[in-house]
C-alpha cells in the first residue's frame, strides 16, 4: 500500500543521504587534504629558504672562523717564537749570573760602589721586565690556543648543523615532492567526488519526488481521517450536551418539588392544580399603589412573570442582608465617636499649652543667647588683642532682629593688614582667631575643664608665648587637659601623660607629675 511504498521512498531517501553525506566527508577530507598540502608546501619551501639562509650565514661564519684559525695559527707561531727568544734571553741572563757569582769579587773602592749598585739596579729591573714579558707571552699563548680550540669547536658544531641543515633539507624536498603528488591527483579525485555527489543529488531529488508524491495521498488520507473524526466528536459532544441538559433539568424539577414541599407545604399535584399556567395570576401590590382601584388578576403570561420576578429580586438587592447585630453595632460605634471627640478636644488643647510652652522657651532662649552673647562679645574684645597686639576683632549678629535663626559674623584684623575674612589669613592666624573665639566662650561661660587638642601646632614662638599666657588666666578657674607636642607647653603643665611603645611591642602610659618632681 501507500505506507509500504512511502517506508522504501524513505529507506532509498536516508540511504542516498548517508551516501551524499559520505561523499561530502570524503570532499571535505580531500580539500581538507589539499589545503594541508599546500600549507605543508608553503611552509616546506619557507623552511627551505629559511635554511638556505642559515646554511648561508654558517658558511660566512666558517670561513670568518677558517681565517681567524689561521690567523691565530700565524700568531701562536710567533708568539712562541718570542717565548723561545725569551727563554734563551733569559738562560744567557741566568748564566751570566751564575758566573759573575762564581768570580771572585774584586776589591772596589768605595767610589765604585755607587755605579755598581746602580748597575745592579738596572740589571735587576731588565731581569724582572723580562720575566713580565716572558709571562705576558706565556698569558697569551694560553689565550690564543684557548681561542683557537674554541673556533675549531664552532667550527665542529657549525659544519654539524650545516649538515644537520642539508638533511633536513633533503626530508622537506621529498615532502614537498609527495605533497605535490597528492596535490596532482588531487584534482582526479576531486572531480570523482564531484560526479558521485552530482549523481547522489540527483538520485536524491527523485527519491525526494517520490516521497512528496506519496506523502501527498497520505496527506489527504489523514484530512479525510481527521475529518471523520471531528464529526464523530462533534456528535459525540452534542449527544452527551443533551444527555447533560436532560439530567440537569430532572435535577432541577426534583429540587424544586422538595423546595416548594419544604417551604410551602404543597405537593406537586396541588401546587400545579392551583398556581399552574391555566390559572389567573393576581396583580402586583407594588404596581396598584399608585392607582385608585386595585387590579383585576390577568391571565399566566411567562415573560411578564419573568420580568415581575426580575423586578422583585432588584428590590429585595437593593435592601440588603438583615443585620440582627445592627443595635449593637450603632451603639459602639456612637461610643467610640464620643471617645474619638474627647481625644481630639484633648489634642487641641494640648496642642494650644505646647505652643505657649514653646513661646515661653523661645523667649527665654532668646534672653539666653542675648545675654550670653554680649558677655562672649565682650570676652572676644578682651581677649583679642592679648593673641593680636594692636588688631582688632568683633563679633556680631547676621539677623538680630530674629536671634532663633540668626547667625554670627567673626570679624579680626591683625595689626598691618586690612583683610577681615578668615579665609584670607595664615594658617596660624586663623587657628589663633579661633582660639581667641573659644577662650572668649571659655570666660563667658566657664566650665570646670577643657580638653584642647593641639591647638597651638600652626603656631610660632611669639604667638606660642601670647597662647600660654591664655592658658595661665584659664588654669585660675578650671582645669586643662592639652594634648601637644610642644616642649613650652609642656613646660607650664602640673602633670605630663604619654604613651610609650616597650621593647615587647605593647603601648605603655607612663605618667610624671611635675610639682612633685619639683618639690623633691
Amino acid at each position: 500500500g501507500a505506507a509500504t511504498r512511502l517506508a522504501a521512498v524513505e529507506a532509498d531517501v536516508e540511504r542516498l543521504d548517508a551516501r551524499r553525506g559520505e561523499q561530502a566527508e570524503r570532499l571535505r577530507a580531500a580539500r581538507a587534504a589539499q589545503k594541508d598540502a599546500l600549507a605543508g608546501l608553503r611552509a616546506h619551501d619557507a623552511d627551505l629558504a629559511r635554511r638556505a639562509e642559515e646554511v648561508n650565514r654558517v658558511t660566512v661564519r666558517y670561513e670568518s672562523a677558517a681565517a681567524e684559525c689561521e690567523r691565530l695559527t700565524e700568531a701562536l707561531a710567533s708568539a712562541q717564537a718570542q717565548v723561545g727568544e725569551a727563554d734563551r734571553a733569559f738562560d744567557r741572563a741566568d748564566d751570566e749570573l751564575q758566573r759573575a757569582r762564581e768570580e771572585p769579587r774584586p776589591i772596589l773602592d768605595a767610589s765604585a760602589r755607587e755605579g755598581l749598585a746602580a748597575a745592579l739596579e738596572l740589571a735587576r729591573e731588565a731581569e724582572m721586565t723580562a720575566r713580565l714579558e716572558v709571562e705576558t707571552t706565556r698569558e697569551r699563548v694560553r689565550a690564543a690556543r684557548a681561542h683557537a680550540d674554541g673556533l675549531v669547536r664552532q667550527r665542529e658544531r657549525e659544519q654539524a648543523a650545516a649538515d644537520e641543515a642539508a638533511r633536513r633539507a633533503v626530508l622537506r624536498r621529498r615532502q614537498r615532492e609527495i605533497a605535490q603528488g597528492v596535490a596532482d591527483e588531487l584534482p582526479a579525485v576531486l572531480d570523482s567526488v564531484d560526479r558521485s555527489v552530482a549523481e547522489a543529488r540527483h538520485a536524491l531529488h527523485e527519491a525526494e519526488q517520490a516521497r512528496r508524491a506519496v506523502s501527498g495521498e497520505l496527506r489527504e488520507l489523514r484530512e479525510r481521517d481527521a475529518r471523520i473524526r471531528e464529526r464523530l466528536a462533534a456528535l459525540t459532544a452534542s449527544v452527551h450536551g443533551l444527555e447533560m441538559q436532560i439530567h440537569e433539568k430532572k435535577l432541577h424539577l426534583a429540587n424544586l418539588i422538595e423546595r416548594a414541599q419544604s417551604e410551602l407545604g404543597m405537593g406537586e399535584d396541588i401546587l400545579v392544580a392551583e398556581y399552574g399556567p391555566d390559572q389567573p395570576v393576581p396583580a402586583d401590590p407594588a404596581d396598584d399603589a399608585g392607582e385608585g382601584e386595585p387590579a383585576d388578576d390577568a391571565p399566566y403570561d411567562r415573560a411578564g412573570q419573568e420580568k415581575r420576578l426580575r423586578a422583585a429580586e432588584r428590590r429585595l438587592a437593593q435592601l440588603g442582608r438583615v443585620n440582627p447585630l445592627a443595635l449593637e453595632e450603632f451603639s459602639a460605634l456612637e461610643q467610640r465617636h464620643r471617645f474619638l471627640t474627647e481625644q481630639l478636644d484633648d489634642l487641641v488643647q494640648t496642642r494650644a499649652d505646647l505652643r505657649t510652652i514653646i513661646a515661653d522657651l523661645d523667649e527665654r532662649m532668646q534672653t539666653i543667647f542675648a545675654d550670653a552673647f554680649e558677655d562672649t562679645r565682650a570676652a572676644f574684645d578682651e581677649m583679642f588683642p592679648i593673641l593680636f597686639p594692636g588688631g582688632q576683632g568683633s563679633l556680631t549678629l547676621t539677623n538680630p532682629e530674629d536671634l532663633l535663626t540668626t547667625g554670627i559674623d567673626v570679624a579680626v584684623r591683625p595689626a598691618g593688614k586690612k583683610i577681615e575674612r578668615l579665609s584670607l589669613l595664615s594658617g596660624g592666624e586663623r587657628s589663633l582667631a579661633a582660639v581667641a573665639l573659644l577662650t572668649a566662650i571659655f570666660k563667658a561661660r566657664p566650665s570646670p575643664f577643657y580638653i584642647l587638642d593641639e591647638v597651638e601646632a600652626a603656631l610660632d614662638d611669639a604667638n606660642l608665648g601670647r597662647l600660654l599666657g591664655v592658658f595661665e588666666k584659664l588654669r585660675e578657674n578650671s582645669q586643662l587637659l592639652v594634648i601637644t607636642h610642644q616642649k613650652r607647653t609642656m613646660e607650664i603643665a602640673d602633670a605630663l601623660y604619654g604613651v610609650s611603645m616597650r621593647q615587647d611591642g605593647v603601648s605603655a602610659v607612663v605618667g610624671q607629675r611635675i610639682v612633685e618632681r619639683q618639690g623633691a
